[in-house]
């Protein structure tokens, strides 16, 4: 209101008194030239929605930093290099970072494991996240082929790092969530009770021992999540009200054909969420032609994919699981 203050800048007595109804009527018109003002950018600025902020291209661009850095099988140094990278991504966006490390039996031996937990700066001892964001970013380990896993660890590795720089420009958000990187989720031999699942498998049990798993009502795990083809498949197992959430939000942001049922069940880092109570839909696109090959590879996958999936991520967390 300052302008109004100084539309007469000369002196009053050097000009004719107005009159009092002509006066209140260039005060009312200063008025209505100034209120298309008060309505501008800062207000429009404060009204995009979350699933808006995310960048496609920038979860993009993680995934090709992952992807440089090679093979990363659980154990290896270029996983290391793939943890330090997630680690100053997370804490850049304001995330706080816990290493939970452990060590297991498989058909190679004993393997160290590490998976990574980020939750709100600030929010650690206040506040109790409900909700799981989860990927693997480990690669499955071959001896034949080199498999750099840009879809397959790579992609929801780099939309999880996108959804904390964007969830965590909205504290209210952010401190609802944990987001959490398995290592080890790929079999070294076949998927069974003892070979696979290593992380997720290790999060539940420290969750369920400690009583923490009352505390979140619902979880969602990415997994092959960028395909330039993209078709999400959710596993015929995911729990119903859920699922029926995700596609009303892929229909309210009209990419509901992007969005399906698997034909079967899957095995994947939700299913020990599941198994201790925590219900949690795996988000994958299981049609894949180059899965586990040495063809899955960063011009497999695109940025428009991501948004897609990141999009009706982000609408489903905000309109319907955190409301």
């Amino acid at each position: 209101m300052e302008i109004v203050g100084r539309l007469c800048q000369t002196p009053i007595q050097k000009h004719r008194p107005i009159p009092a109804f002509l006066r209140n009527a260039l005060q009312i018109a200063a008025l209505l030239v100034l209120i298309p003002f008060v309505h501008t950018s800062p207000l429009r600025a404060a009204e995009t929605k979350i699933w808006e902020q995310l960048s496609g291209e920038k979860a993009f661009a993680h995934v090709q930093r992952l992807v440089d850095f090679g093979p990363r099988p659980a154990g290896s140094k270029a996983l290391e290099k793939s943890r330090e990278y997630i680690e100053d991504q997370l804490r850049r966006s304001g995330w706080q970072v816990t290493r939970q490390a452990f060590s297991d039996d498989t058909p190679r031996g004993k393997i160290q494991f590490v998976n990574l937990i980020a939750q709100f700066s600030g929010q650690r001892k206040a506040a109790s996240p409900s909700f799981l964001l989860c990927s693997h970013y480990d690669t499955k380990m071959f001896d034949a082929i080199r498999f750099v896993g840009a879809n397959d660890g790579g992609s929801s590795t780099g939309l999880l790092l996108e959804f904390a720089r964007v969830i965590g420009q909205d504290p209210n958000l952010a401190k609802k969530i944990e987001l959490v990187f398995f290592d080890g989720e790929e079999a070294y031999e076949q998927f069974s009770q003892t070979d696979g699942l290593y992380g997720s498998r290790y999060f539940a049990r420290q969750l369920e021992s400690g009583g923490g798993a009352k505390q979140f009502h619902g979880g969602l795990l990415f997994d092959m999540v960028g395909d330039r083809s993209l078709g999400i498949t959710l596993p015929a197992d995911s729990p119903a009200d859920m699922t029926r959430d995700i596609f009303a939000a892929a229909e309210a942001l009209k990419l509901r054909n992007h969005f399906t049922y698997l034909d079967r069940e899957l095995i994947d880092d939700h299913v020990p969420l599941n198994a201790i109570d925590i219900p949690t839909v795996d988000i994958i696109d299981f049609d894949y032609p180059w899965w586990h090959t040495a063809g899955d590879t960063i011009d497999k996958i695109s940025a428009a994919s991501l948004q897609i999936v990141g999009s009706v991520a982000l609408y489903y967390l905000s309109e319907f699981a955190l409301k």
